[in-house]
């Protein structure tokens, strides 16, 4: 019941944020309700320290240039596997398709997976997970990488707004159990967009 509860939690924060053009409104949004979630205490993955102090996290400016009608592609008859953690936990996982972009001239590739166990709750059956790493991180973002929470596409074009990109609890709390990006997630490009690094 607990790791089920983490996976909840962890998937809880920027769920049907994407539009299908840029909306600063939507990102306003998105930051008002994850800063609430974060200012409860009963929804809160902080320190008692650091809540006690909470105010807002960290955001960068909302950018346009970040928020990618990507090309989806379906990627049928991958095999299920188990997602490293920053626990021992290993979820099973299956890579469900793929996100072909560009941003500045340059082309990138992200994965999106699929979490077996939650994926046959009716709530999230269309759900998608996509951690990523850029040039941000351990410096401006969280060094473990970034989550963003995705739906599945009705046709072959997926939106990725990296302004809704946030922390997973693992950046504020060494209590919970996250998922760790995988390597083919690493972009070589600094995602200036979503939630900054918590701690200095």
């Amino acid at each position: 019941m607990k790791k089920l509860l983490v996976l909840v939690l962890l998937v809880q924060f920027g769920f049907g944020y994407a539009q299908e053009q840029f909306s600063l409104a939507a990102v306003e949004k998105f930051q008002t309700e994850l800063n609430a979630e974060y200012a409860d205490a009963k929804t809160s993955p902080l320190l008692p320290e650091d809540f006690k102090k909470f105010h807002t996290l960290e955001y960068y400016p909302a950018n346009e240039k970040f928020f990618v009608v990507a090309k989806f592609i379906r990627t049928e008859n991958e095999q299920p596997f188990e997602m490293k953690t920053s626990t021992d936990r290993r979820p099973v996982y299956v890579k469900y398709g793929e996100a072909h972009f560009n941003i500045d001239g340059q082309d990138f590739q992200l994965n999106l997976y699929k979490n077996i166990e939650l994926s046959k709750k009716e709530q999230y059956k269309d759900y998608l997970f996509l951690p990523f790493s850029d040039l941000t991180c351990g410096n401006e973002s969280y060094i473990g990488g970034r989550y963003i929470d995705m739906k599945i596409p009705k046709g072959d074009t997926i939106v990725i707004d990296f302004n809704t990109a946030y922390n997973p609890y693992c950046a504020y709390s060494y209590k919970y159990s996250c998922p760790k990006v995988p390597l083919e997630n690493d972009l070589k490009i600094a995602i200036r967009a979503g939630v900054k690094k918590f701690h200095d």
